[in-house]
């Protein structure tokens, strides 16, 4: 089709019949006019008509007319920057108004989502505009001297193609086929390598020999920018979409180039992560913990931002999901490296040491799992037991007590299939007994009941697999072995006195491992 015959289909011509070529509209003016006819489109079909022809628009005319900044910038050194500036706001306005033929419907408020009905057209709305803009890419980056144009309309393509290629309600299968296209067509035009690379640009890239090598600009700045507007603490929660392509966004975006974009990352990473809808808490949870991996920590600190993260963090302690407290309690454990030192690191002092966050968080652990009943939560706690004492060293004295009864506690309770709760449980102790043994001896009496009573129900339960059977023995074993090393191998003897009459051979074969070797 000749480019005149679909510019008077379009009624963009000034005369009913076929334009030539020399007699073509200014290329701004038809994007202006393009933009109002999608804006002003009274149904689906006639916009996904109007979509396709503009798609074939920039299939078949001339690069030189669609962009005679290229054109100029061949010919004359010196553009003139109100030319460029009108065509980038004009192709601009049209991407955006492209984009707005496919937008999601919004919540009306903050307690629900909208129902997958309400998103039942917007697959097939997205398609035509995927289509188009993949057209209007391929011609872009074909065309050499646009790297401005294109960073201007990238952000806003890139949120559209993050927002349908994600498998959610308002995507299908082929939609998402689109969209992932058009990812593509983004990357080639603008010669990124990847998703990372399209955000943050050659950002490790320096001077070699002299000479500055040309860097490829990364677009965070700019999807931040078209994103901002929604990200506020009453709106956010009205587009399902936009959480999602803020979370991508951050997620691939490392140090050292969150940094800079940091006071723009934060609020809204803090305002998912103190939303009541778990599933947007956890969001906000990774978020941070991005941030927190990802940020140095002078810039954490300044602006005391890392004691903010801290305390929203915290709370989620008192949270009974297990789903919320794993991520936090990963976080918190890195985010306390940032706000002081690890107790275990500081030289021993005649004055007593002072408590700090590392208590506090130790102890509120602790404290809940004393009381926990439910079998998830029970894991997740156990499971970041053995980690936190490592960091704690001698400072785990502080809390024995505490650590005792949850030791005692869980090694009674049964965790099936995996015992994932007791073997923690039992890493923690070995922990416990190297780091704090002069502290143990007056223990050893109640913690050997314990584990001697572990390895008979253990030896003698028949829903447990082989492996983990083996394991949980070979793991008591080893505390039994270092309570010895505690108390001097005054245990010995009195395992001696053990025989079959109290006990299976399998007992026994484990116990006979135990020398006078001492673990302290």
């Amino acid at each position: 089709m000749q480019l005149s015959s679909l510019l008077d289909e379009l009624h963009l011509s000034s005369s009913k019949k076929p334009l030539p070529s020399p007699t073509l509209p200014p290329i701004t003016e038809l994007l202006t006019r393009l933009q109002e006819k999608l804006i002003g489109a009274s149904s689906d079909s006639e916009n996904n008509t109007l979509i396709g022809r503009v798609e074939r628009l920039f299939q078949i005319a001339d690069p030189d007319w669609l962009f005679p900044e290229a054109s100029q910038a061949n010919q004359d050194a010196q553009r003139e920057d109100a030319q460029r500036e009108d065509l980038q706001a004009a192709y601009s306005s049209l991407v955006c108004a492209l984009i707005g033929c496919a937008a999601l419907p919004l919540c009306e408020d903050d307690c629900s989502s909208l129902p997958a009905s309400a998103y039942r057209s917007i697959p097939c709305r997205a398609e035509p505009v995927c289509a188009a803009l993949s057209a209007f890419l391929g011609t872009l980056g074909n065309t050499g001297g646009l790297d401005v144009l294109l960073l201007a309309v990238a952000p806003s393509i890139c949120v559209f193609a993050v927002t349908h290629f994600q498998d959610q309600a308002w995507t299908s299968s082929s939609s998402r086929k689109a969209a992932q296209r058009l990812q593509e067509a983004l990357l080639r035009a603008g010669r990124w390598r990847d998703s990372p690379h399209l955000l943050m640009g050659d950002v490790s890239q320096g001077e070699e020999e002299g000479e500055k090598k040309k860097k490829s600009r990364g677009i965070v700045g700019g999807i931040l920018d078209v994103l901002q507007p929604q990200l506020a603490k009453d709106s956010w929660h009205r587009c399902e979409a936009v959480k999602l392509v803020f979370a991508w966004t951050l997620l691939q975006v490392t140090r050292p180039a969150l940094s800079p974009h940091l006071p723009r990352l934060l609020p809204p990473s803090l305002l998912f992560n103190d939303h009541f809808r778990q599933e947007n808490c956890i969001l906000g949870v990774r978020c941070l913990h991005h941030v927190v991996l990802n940020t140095p920590a002078a810039d954490l600190r300044q602006f005391n931002r890392a004691e903010v993260i801290y305390q929203a963090l915290f709370k989620h302690l008192y949270t009974t999901e297990a789903d919320v407290i794993q991520p936090a309690l990963s976080c918190l454990s890195d985010l306390l490296l940032v706000l002081e030192k690890p107790p275990s690191s500081l030289a021993p002092s005649l004055s007593p040491r002072k408590p700090c966050r590392h208590d506090d968080v130790l102890r509120l652990v602790l404290t809940h799992m004393e009381a926990e009943h439910k079998v998830a939560l029970r894991r997740v706690y156990a499971s970041a037991l053995p980690p936190f004492i490592d960091r704690m060293g001698m400072a785990v004295c502080r809390h024995l007590k505490r650590l005792e009864r949850v030791v005692l506690g869980y090694l009674e309770v049964r965790d099936p299939p995996e015992e994932t709760s007791r073997l923690k449980i039992l890493e923690a102790l070995q922990k416990t007994i190297r780091t704090a043994w002069p502290r143990i001896a007056g223990r050893v009496t109640l913690l050997l009941r314990c584990l001697l009573k572990l390895l008979l129900d253990v030896s003698s339960d028949s829903q447990l697999s082989d492996s983990v059977r083996q394991e949980l023995m070979n793991q008591t074993t080893r505390c039994i072995k270092q309570l010895d090393g505690v108390s001097q191998g005054n245990l010995q003897p009195l395992l001696l006195q053990v025989d079959s009459s109290c006990c299976s051979s399998d007992v026994l074969s484990y116990l006979t491992k135990i020398t006078t070797t001492t673990d302290r």
